[in-house]
Parts: C-alpha cells; structure tokens; sequence
C-alpha cells in the first residue's frame, strides 16, 4: 500500500504563522476547513465557478478549491474570519443591513472578493462591483442587494 507523498506547509492564515504535514494533494479549501477548522470559507461547486470559497492569498482574492495548499507555503492568507481582526467588518454589517444574503452560503465569498475590489478600487460604482462578483454565484438573494451592501460599504470605509 502506498501512502501520498505530503509536504510541510507554513502560512500566516489570519496572522498567524500555522505549520502542518499535508499530503500535497490537498487543497486549500480543505486545509482551511478540515485542518485549521475555519469554516466561514465554503466548499460550493468544486470547480471554481460559483466562488464560495473565496479568500486572499497575499491580498488578491482567489478561490481556494483551484489550488493546492503547498502553493500556499511561505504565502499569506486571509479567510472570512480574519478580514476584520478587531471585530465586524464593515462589508459583513452591510451585507446584513441591506439583506444581500438569505442562506448565507455564498456570502463569505462575496464578502472577501468585495473586500479585494474595495483594496484596489475604495469609491467603486455599481459596474466595478458586478464586474468584481462575477465570479461568485448567489442563488438566493440577486444580486441588487449585494451591490448595494458592497457601495454602502465603500462608502462607509472612504469617512
């Protein structure tokens, strides 16, 4: 019987240096889950086309089920639970104000890659924002309230 090769990974996950023995197959999403047990970060479609599993891999929002986590090693990655290290994001209180979620399924990924446009993009319009998501499916809400939260936000992190 033979056993998959694993592989040491160190990555700042929410800024804190973790180290495990991964077999090298694992993706990221799964590390984050079923290693770290960070939760907020989704496993939707297993394909990269619906986006749940968003997080920041050294500030750029990727999808973690597209890559394994030894491409991770020495990088730094944010999930859901670490965007706001000293509490509520403003994102995640416009998300709920504006009712731009119901499930709650797809939110931690439209939250993190709305995060990565507001970084690069602080004042964006509606265009920037369905643009920015269109790689995150929502099956509940539409996607109005979802723009709103994510330009009340902007709006809220430009005071």
């Amino acid at each position: 019987m033979s056993r998959e090769p694993t592989s040491r990974v160190e990555i700042e996950v929410n800024g804190q240096i973790v180290a495990h023995d991964v077999p090298n197959r694992t993706l990221l999403v799964d590390f984050l889950r079923d290693v770290l047990d960070l939760t907020g970060t989704h496993t939707g479609c297993d394909t990269s086309q619906c986006g749940a599993c968003t997080v920041h891999l050294d500030g750029i929002a990727i999808k973690s089920c597209t890559i394994f986590a030894v491409q991770a090693h020495d990088k730094v990655v944010t999930t859901i639970e670490g965007l706001d290290p000293d509490g509520r994001h403003p994102l995640q209180t416009c998300f709920q104000e504006c009712h731009a979620l119901q499930c709650g399924f797809c939110t931690p990924g439209m939250i993190m890659a709305a995060a990565s446009l507001l970084n690069v993009v602080p004042e964006p319009d509606a265009e920037d924002v369905r643009e920015a998501l269109e790689g995150n499916l929502c099956r509940c809400t539409g996607y109005q309230p979802i723009v709103e939260a994510v330009l009340r936000a902007s709006k809220e992190l430009a005071q």
